[in-house]
């Protein structure tokens, strides 16, 4: 049987309530060994919060997750996503967000990364106005990953938040102005499976949610901050309102002000980019701005358009910000995020650096500098980097061409039209390019069954999202049997054989014993099962999820 047909994760069939000293609420159920201080984010209280959160809210987020599934057989049969005709007076009405909070006005550089302990400390301590803690995308969702996580932030706030580094003996503490904190919960499409209430799994996304604004939200406010989160995936204006639905009831339960907890969406998907306005509006209450998800914005538009041959993608090193859909999609957040007065974040910089080769480290932070010159000058309002060393590249780039707090008075005027955000980028599909996609996507599935979620791969910084477009684009060239630049067709035959190649590479590369160790096995099974598959898997994080141990 193969990955995409495990039903259950044996590793999560564990005993229930395995935690120590804690009494569970009724219907609520932990399938996983207590660990050191697990007891103090999985408290009675704790638990029956979110639990509350799943039985009022669950339902919506199935049925949401549903009309994807939907839509998606639209597009399949040959429909284009557009704008909405139902909410067209909502896209022409004049109206704006409310206020953005005085912590939350200059976000010119954000830093983001994973919720590890050494991690939290030093991007809090980077220099980046921001810091965007990232349960998704980031962050392998192991279970001692999650609740570590978690006390990683309660000690943000409650606690002096320090580490000591066995390996090094390198002590780690928060600097005296630290990045605001905002937290990325999961999205609405993954499940914490070792928390079950009525039987059923939670959604991640009310697990990492309801956990931290639970511990954290009430201190947060005594301290004159904002409860800030990240919130990722979403396709619809609808499943905008289900978040503003729980980010009210939980203002209520938690004797919040309503409007007191704050949202930046990211924009990360194709359907969502029809309805920015409406996401807006929404939440207007809670959101202050949305994001430009550039990578899974890739990966989106290929899952979304990939049974039509006319939106067949180049080289994946070929879709740059600069052209085509991703030129478009960025413009069109700027002037709706101003028009409603929110802010229109950039995208990340991913690149790492290269200490052993200047030349190329040079040319790489050449390229961070004009990616963020692009973005500030188009108007954006911050840009997000994945290493510390990029946050000055970006500052100074922020701090010359954006010397105000942000640009949101800035409005454009571009007329981007439907066919504009669909306009396929031009080049080539190599071998190089597929040999890229099989190499890099392997190997970061792999690092991420070993429980990271953030890994370092030839100078860059790579996330689920890597993994996302590698398999995806595999898939649709292989669907379409597309021609590469030297005529071959890409078919089966071809991407087991250059997939051979590559892992045989890469274990020289590694040592023959460093690749045994790892579980290269099981990621090749999941990528290769994945790109060859008949019907394209929504996600690759859902499936392998079932093999983390």
């Amino acid at each position: 049987m193969g990955i995409l047909q495990e039903t259950k994760n044996p590793a999560l069939m564990e005993d229930v309530n395995m935690l120590t000293n804690v009494t569970l609420p009724a219907g609520v159920a932990v399938h996983a060994a207590p660990g050191p201080r697990y007891d103090e984010i999985l408290t009675p209280e704790a638990l029956a919060f979110v639990a509350e959160l799943h039985r009022r809210f669950d339902g919506r987020r199935v049925e949401l997750l549903a009309a994807r599934d939907a839509r998606q057989k639209r597009y399949d049969a040959g429909e284009l996503p557009d704008f909405l005709p139902e909410t067209r007076d909502i896209r022409e009405g004049d109206w704006t967000i409310a206020p953005v909070p005085a912590d939350l006005l200059d976000r010119r550089v954000e830093i983001t990364g994973p919720v590890d302990r050494k991690m939290v400390i030093n991007a809090l301590n980077s220099g980046a106005r921001m810091f965007m803690a990232d349960f998704e995308d980031a962050t392998s969702p192991t279970w001692d990953n999650m609740i570590d996580g978690q006390i990683n932030l309660k000690d943000r706030w409650h606690a002096e938040l320090t580490y000591e580094d066995p390996a090094s003996g390198k002590s780690y503490r928060l600097s005296e102005n630290p990045a605001t904190l905002l937290v990325r919960a999961r999205g609405w499409h993954l499940l914490e499976e070792h928390v079950t209430v009525d039987g059923a799994p939670i959604s991640g996304g009310l697990f990492d949610f309801g956990l931290y604004v639970f511990h954290n939200a009430a201190t947060v406010v005594a301290k004159g901050l904002t409860p800030a989160f990240y919130l990722p995936k979403m396709e619809s204006h609808q499943e905008a309102k289900l978040w503003d639905d729980v980010f009210s009831h939980a203002e209520g339960k938690l004797s919040l002000p309503h409007g007191t907890l704050k949202a930046t969406v990211l924009i990360e998907t194709l359907p969502a980019t029809f309805e920015l306005n409406e996401i807006l509006y929404a939440m207007k209450d809670h959101i202050v701005a949305l994001n430009c998800g550039r990578w899974d914005y890739i990966f989106s538009y290929i899952k979304r358009l990939g049974k039509n041959p006319r939106f067949l993608t180049p080289d994946r090193g070929l879709m740059g910000m600069g052209a085509a859909f991703l030129r478009a999609y960025s413009l069109l957040v700027i002037d709706t995020c101003h028009r409603r007065g929110a802010f229109a974040m950039g995208g990340m910089a991913a690149q790492i650096p290269n200490r052993k080769d200047p030349e190329a480290n040079a040319a790489a932070l050449a390229k961070v500098k004009a990616d963020k010159e692009r973005e500030a000058g188009d108007g954006h309002d911050g840009t997000w980097v994945a290493h510390p060393d990029l946050v000055p590249v970006a500052m100074e780039v922020f701090d010359r061409l954006m010397p105000e707090a942000n640009q949101v008075t800035r409005r454009r005027d571009d007329r981007i039209t439907r066919d504009m955000l669909l306009e396929v980028h031009e080049g080539e599909r190599t071998e190089a390019g597929l040999r890229e996609n099989i190499r890099v996507g392997v190997q970061y599935i792999e690092a991420w069954l070993r429980g990271r979620g953030a890994v370092p791969l030839y100078n860059l910084m790579e996330d689920a999202a890597t993994a996302e477009i590698s398999r995806a684009q595999i898939w649709q060239w292989l669907h379409h049997r597309a021609s590469l630049n030297d005529g071959r067709k890409v078919t089966p035959d071809l991407f087991r054989e250059v997939m051979a190649d590559e892992m045989a590479r890469v274990r020289d590369a590694l040592g023959g014993e460093v690749y045994d160790a790892g579980r290269f096995p099981e990621a090749l099974e999941l990528f290769a099962e994945m790109s060859l598959a008949k019907d394209f898997a929504e996600f690759l994080t859902v499936p392998a999820y079932k093999l983390i141990k």
